[in-house]
């Protein structure tokens, strides 16, 4: 029997607050264990908590930004379970009454578009975190990141493989990083992704027992877990076996998933509102003002690159993929306004130095100015394009401007016509074969001369030079 696969994502967004959601704690990452909490965010008794507008706000902007609808009142709930890490033996979130509900996501799979639905956007409390000693069979307990806003996209059962799923998480985290609403750190734990899955006959519309796979922190992690579990589940139904309805771990080491718990269902939870918060009511003045504000997200974005800059759709998504590559294609825009030449450029060598720096191109030395003052150089024939390249590398150890380098390594392009010519002349009668070869008709040749001539002017000469004028001295 052939199956087919039912993904549904949950995706936890660290807000880029300075403050806690409940509390005035910090958010900073990396601070000392336990220097970031007071009494309200470990749950001490008296204590009331008071929402955060400016997470209020964020949890709005991509709830807008995502087509959802915002309810004219949301409730805050207690999500009661216990765990070490959860001081309160509750988390503060929503449950009945979220923030948002019935929006989507378009997204594009080799090629095809595909609609995502979402579910649901609720506002909720981070836990604290476990730190297991490596050497004791002991935890210690960091309440820092307790009371840290979230916000949990929920998408509908709408996605069928995990390639599906990994472009999804990708336009979501595009646009939280667009919205600055969240830095997208996967690894630090700001976005994390939570997936079900479950297998059914291709043809069925019944769902089939689904087990859940935990926090997983990387689009790579998130699609081999995927893959592991549907080979998984495929093997046990052919030999007639039953799915466990579970929690899974993926372990990146043995490349496989393993049971983790039994899948709790919400009644295990014990909802019931928060008694020492009030129901959340936006006003739709606020909500027209945060609508209004909400930046060019990357699908239109990607639509004007198409538009005003004649860009084939597959180099527009590339530019768009990260808001700050496509600022930085903008700004080189401004020196050199040509944008299929500065786009192949970027997708080629910039793109090829930002992925050896962590910090994306924010760590680049080369500024878009820099870049498209080296492109314009080229394009009026001051310097070859393989020249071009060398001072590119100079710039991206240096950070120093094209001009500069050229000037100090001597690279100034040779366009002076008697002294290439003279060059030429000695190549074409240190090689009679291919010249007779030429004008026998095999015009291929011709590049082995050009090449010849940039080899003795180690790669200064203008080509376009070059090539006239063997093309001129092996007619006569």
């Amino acid at each position: 029997m052939e199956y087919e696969a039912v993904i549904g994502l949950e995706v936890h967004a660290q807000l880029l607050t300075r403050s806690k959601i409940f509390c005035g704690c910090p958010t900073t990452f990396g601070a000392p264990p336990n220097t970031q909490t007071c009494p309200v965010c470990l749950g001490m008794p008296g204590v009331l908590p008071v929402l955060n507008k400016r997470a209020l706000e964020f949890a709005l902007k991509m709830a807008l930004a995502t087509h959802c609808h915002i309810a004219p009142e949301s409730v805050f709930a207690r999500k009661n379970y216990f765990y070490p890490d959860l001081p309160k033996g509750y988390q503060i979130s929503q449950y009945e009454q979220p923030l948002a509900e019935h929006g989507h996501l378009d997204i594009t799979v080799n090629g095809r578009p595909k609609r995502i639905g979402i579910t649901r956007i609720h506002l909720e409390e981070d836990a604290g975190k476990l730190i297991h000693s490596p050497t004791r069979p002991v935890s210690f307990v960091d309440f820092n990141r307790t009371g840290v806003p979230l916000i949990e996209i929920v998408s509908e059962p709408d996605i069928r493989t995990p390639e599906e799923a990994v472009e999804y998480l990708k336009a979501l985290r595009n646009i939280l990083l667009y919205l600055e609403i969240c830095d997208g750190n996967m690894e630090e734990g700001s976005l994390r992704c939570d997936a079900n899955i479950s297998l059914r006959p291709v043809g069925s519309r019944e769902f089939g027992v689904k087990t859940e796979l935990k926090n997983l922190n990387s689009f790579r992690f998130l699609r081999q877990a995927l893959e592991y579990e549907i080979r998984r589940q495929r093997a046990l139904l052919s030999e007639g076996r039953e799915i466990v309805q579970e929690t899974r771990l993926w372990d990146a080491a043995k490349g496989q998933t393993f049971s983790m718990r039994g899948k709790e269902e919400a009644h295990d939870y014990r909802y019931f509102p928060d008694p020492d918060l009030v129901p959340v009511k936006v006003e739709a003045t606020w909500l027209e003002e945060l609508r209004r504000s909400l930046p060019e997200l990357p699908a239109a974005r990607a639509a004007r690159f198409q538009r005003d800059f004649g860009l084939p759709a597959a180099d527009a998504e590339v530019l768009t993929s990260d808001k700050a590559l496509a600022d930085y294609f903008e700004a080189c825009l401004k020196e050199f306004p040509q944008p299929k030449k500065v786009a192949n450029w970027i997708m080629s060598e910039l793109l090829r130095e930002v992925k050896k720096e962590e910090a994306g191109i924010a760590a680049l030395r080369v500024s878009p100015q820099h870049l498209g003052r080296l492109l314009a150089l080229v394009e009026r024939g001051d310097i070859s394009g393989k020249i071009a390249k060398t001072v590119f590398d100079e710039m991206v150890a240096t950070g120093k401007d094209p001009e500069a380098i050229i000037q100090e390594k001597g690279l100034v392009q040779i366009s002076d016509v008697e002294a290439l010519e003279a060059l030429a002349r000695e190549i074409i009668v240190a090689h009679p074969k291919e010249a007779a070869d030429f004008r026998a008709g095999k015009t291929k040749v011709l590049g082995f001369f050009v090449g010849q001539l940039m080899k003795k002017t180690r790669g200064q000469a203008n080509p376009r030079l070059a090539n006239e004028i063997f093309q001129r001295l092996l007619a006569e």
